[in-house]
């Protein structure tokens, strides 16, 4: 049996794993990940690609924004549309200069990945955990599968990035949290397109056909969604289809939607989950492993890498001055982010999805929550700080 041995080991080689391994080295303390995909899979799969202001500060500061900076795009507003109006709210002035870049998370992984590679550190793809052993105990163990045979990571502590479905959050007692979880009546139809974008900044819309996402990936790909039914497939949605509907619900006056050829769809759920407690033991989740917001606020990624801040400063706490106390406060000091994150996730996702009959009580309110952000500074304010991301230093305790 393949024995490795190190402090922290880590399943999941997604932004959230990888994050971790990097600052955990940059701070003394060793680490190996294990990943259950492939690295051609985990590279190619198309996921959030709105960096919040923390993150792109974290990814500075530990060296490995160089590509980031050269090919990400800062954005210094969002637009928002109600039927047809559309205002804009400026991020950087309303925040004393925070904003967010986009950057798909694939190219993040690539970065991460890259990086840690050719420092010769430990990942190893295709590599399932089949078990967590000693959780409770100040040496757990992690039993992996690696071509057909068997290995063991001995750790002091396992973090589990691993995601809804993995073996983090399942090896906890189930009664050592509490779940909560919200499935919105509707999902989003996402199509990638070889188009330059039609606009510099994200737009959101509420239509009376339904909510438009008009968002981008570099100066030749945009990334587009629209508000579909929970049932629905992309076999009820051709091309042509796709992109009358887009200029339909984004349209303004004087503005066009631009068209081209669509290589990707897919159809996504609008959902809320998360759990009351990170960690049991030596065991912390990160990520997805405990937590899942609709993306219409940009949270998913931006929380994961939260996360990870808030674990780096644990184990640091532990390595350097033998002490628990961070570590135990870790799911305290995460979930004030996290259900700041999830109220503005739903604010967002309940103001500009259709919901009920146009001009029905539901409906008035969306349309008063809008006229009021148009005319108050103070409520752009609240958006724009909750956008780019709140600082770390907010939500200490």
């Amino acid at each position: 049996m393949k024995i490795i041995k190190t402090q922290v080991g880590i399943i999941g080689a997604g932004p959230a794993g990888l994050t971790l391994a990097h600052w955990l080295k940059q701070k003394g303390i060793s680490s190996v990940i294990l990943e259950n995909r492939s690295q051609e899979y985990v590279q190619a799969r198309v996921r959030a690609g709105l960096l919040e202001q923390n993150t792109v500060d974290i990814l500075d500061n530990l060296g490995l924004a160089d590509r980031l900076k050269k090919e990400g795009q800062e954005h210094h507003g969002v637009y928002l549309n109600f039927d047809g109006q559309r205002i804009r709210v400026p991020f950087g002035e309303l925040t004393g200069g925070r904003n967010i870049t986009i950057y798909g998370q694939q190219e993040v992984v690539k970065d991460l990945t890259e990086a840690w590679q050719e420092a010769g550190e430990t990942l190893l793809f295709e590599t399932p955990a089949i078990e967590l052993e000693g959780i409770e105990t100040g040496s757990p163990k992690i039993h992996f599968e690696q071509e057909g045979g068997r290995g063991m990571v001995e750790c002091d502590f396992i973090a589990a990035c691993d995601g809804f479905h993995g073996l983090g959050r399942k090896s906890m007692p189930k009664d050592s949290y509490k779940e909560y979880e919200v499935t919105y009546p509707f999902s989003w139809l996402g199509i990638l397109a070889n188009v330059a974008p039609s606009s510099e900044e994200l737009i959101y819309a509420y239509h009376e056909n339904g909510f438009a996402l008009h968002s981008l990936r570099s100066e030749t790909i945009s990334r587009l969604y629209i508000q579909v039914d929970n049932e629905d497939s992309v076999e009820n949605w051709p091309d042509e289809k796709i992109w009358e509907e887009l200029s339909i619900r984004l349209g303004t006056k004087g503005w066009k939607l631009n068209s081209g050829p669509i290589f990707e769809k897919s159809i996504t759920p609008m959902r809320s989950y998360f759990i009351d407690n990170m960690q049991f033991g030596n065991l912390f989740l990160a990520g997805d492993a405990a937590h899942i917001v609709p993306p219409t606020g940009g949270k998913g990624l931006n929380l994961a890498i939260a996360d990870v801040k808030h674990l780096v400063d644990g184990f640091e706490d532990f390595y350097q001055n033998n002490s628990r106390k961070e570590l135990d406060n870790y799911s305290k000091i995460a979930l004030k982010r996290i259900w700041r994150a999830q109220d503005f996730s739903n604010f967002m996702t309940t103001l500009f999805h259709k919901q009920d009959e146009h001009g029905s009580f539901q409906y008035q309110l969306q349309k008063a929550k809008f006229d009021y952000i148009s005319i108050s500074d103070s409520y752009k304010t609240t958006i724009a700080e909750n956008y780019v991301g709140l600082p770390f230093d907010t939500f200490m305790v």
